[in-house]
């Protein structure tokens, strides 16, 4: 049977190994043999050392491989979400200006040297600036609590702060402006903006309701307030309140 036949065979293996032991005990007590079986007694161990660090490299190198499979996954996660940003840019966003470097020619030189005195006479006219409400990051827009947020998007947010920094330039243009160049409708929106200014609002920029229905076609419904209140937790617009009117000033 299959059973006896596996007994035997392992039978005779052990006979194999017996007999082998036997020749290698003979040979050691050859003293011309005893210096060849040391010599590869010492070779052994050598190829045993060889084998462990080979084993302790290969090791490490499945290690490596698995730590760059993980650098590759990454690189490929972050080029995709970059690849979404670079398709899904905000129309909003302002343009990057093109700036660039003219180096002067001799001519040119002359010419710029002979325009200098002219324009020395000309004083440049003090340029007033208008302070508005910088839009909200997308960080800032995820932290705002989804209670407050609702199903209000990062867009339509924006969207509004665009809408009151255009209601707060073409207040302050009119502001700015010489009285004698004022037509009688642009002359009796700056006596309502001279007549909105109190000691609190001094020197701070701020529009009223009045003003975004004036100058804006926002609706100043709930949702608007809804997103006057996002402003301010994100602290780009406050109130200020006296006289019967909320003021909003720009933060």
């Amino acid at each position: 049977s299959s059973d006896l036949e596996d007994l035997c065979f392992h039978i005779n293996a052990k006979i194999s190994s017996i007999k082998k032991c036997i020749l290698l005990r003979n040979i050691g007590k050859q003293d011309q043999q005893w210096a060849a079986l040391h010599k590869i007694g010492n070779e052994v161990i050598l190829i045993h050392e060889l084998l462990n660090q080979m084993e302790t490299e290969v090791k490490q190198q499945e290690k490596l491989k698995d730590l760059l499979k993980e650098i590759q996954k990454t690189a490929e996660r972050d080029q995709k979400e970059a690849q979404h940003l670079l398709e899904h840019i905000p129309p909003y966003l302002p343009k990057p200006t093109q700036s660039c470097i003219t180096v002067p020619t001799g001519k040119q030189e002359e010419q710029t040297k002979a325009v200098q005195p002219e324009c020395a006479k000309k004083p440049a006219k003090d340029v007033k600036l208008i302070k508005e409400a910088a839009l909200l990051t997308t960080e800032e827009f995820e932290s705002v609590p989804a209670y407050m947020k609702g199903r209000l998007t990062y867009d339509q947010i924006n969207a509004v702060v665009q809408e009151m920094n255009k209601a707060m330039v073409a207040k302050y243009k009119i502001l700015y402006q010489p009285l004698k160049s004022m037509s009688v409708p642009v002359r009796n929106l700056y006596d309502r903006f001279m007549e909105e200014e109190t000691k609190d609002t001094r020197g701070l920029f701020f529009i009223v309701e009045a003003d975004i229905k004036e100058f804006t076609q926002l609706k100043l419904d709930k949702r608007f307030h809804s997103i006057l209140n996002i402003l301010r937790h994100c602290q780009r617009v406050r109130e200020v309140r006296g006289s019967g009117l909320v003021r909003y000033v720009i933060c």
